[in-house]
């Protein structure tokens, strides 16, 4: 149902050729015992929406720190609108992110230095991740149906990370490694690689050496 790699529609489809969606509260517990999170999801075919928290009890030193997030993608799967906060001691921070229909990001930033708005097209990044979530590698697998049909896709990601909210675009490798209950997908950067174990809704279920659901 569309084309994974763009986004489109098969001409002709409407409405009442979608699926019907389903929705699912979801919660991971960090492996570390340092963070949890929670989500409540609506599922399409490929679409995804959610709403959802986190919470850091340590970050490489730094202070607690509490975020929370709201995300929408198109029918297709392709990411549309990410929203980010993030709440510490010392205040907040609040971003935004924005695909336009010209394949261009627009990102709104609410940071300590002030308001700044910035468009780019982020390498044709057509998914988004948040450090540290289990939730959004479920976009790209979900979008190209990874946990359904073996396959093998290099694809750019707009990266936002926790708790500075920057933002860059990342090169990652989404590989199937088999098909089953769970299913196991490997992804790889130029940083790691692990193999996440997911369900048939293609969300994750365990990130070695992050966290696991609950």
């Amino acid at each position: 149902m569309g084309t994974p790699q763009t986004g489109e529609l098969p001409v002709g489809q409407t409405a009442a050729h979608r699926a019907p969606q389903a929705t699912r509260m979801l919660a991971w517990a960090g492996v570390d015992g340092q963070r949890l999170e929670a989500a409540r999801v609506v599922l399409g075919e490929r679409s995804l929406r959610a709403s959802g928290s986190l919470v850091n009890t340590r970050h490489e030193g730094t202070e607690v720190y509490f975020a929370s997030y709201s995300l929408a993608t198109d029918n297709a799967g392709v990411a549309q609108r990410l929203a980010v906060r993030t709440t510490w001691a010392h205040g907040e921070q609040y971003l935004t992110l924005t695909r336009s229909e010209e394949d261009l990001w627009l990102v709104d930033y609410q940071l300590d230095q002030g308001a700044r708005t910035l468009r780019t097209h982020f390498g044709g990044a057509l998914d988004v991740d948040l450090a540290f979530s289990p939730l959004f590698p479920a976009l790209p697998i979900r979008r190209l149906g990874l946990h359904r049909d073996p396959a093998q896709h290099d694809l750019t990601a707009v990266f936002i990370s926790l708790p500075a909210l920057e933002v860059d675009y990342v090169q990652q490798t989404y590989r199937t490694i088999s098909v089953g209950e769970p299913t196991v997908v490997s992804v790889t950067n130029e940083v790691f690689t692990t193999d996440l174990m997911v369900d048939t809704d293609g969300l994750v279920i365990d990130y070695p050496g992050l966290t696991h659901r609950t």
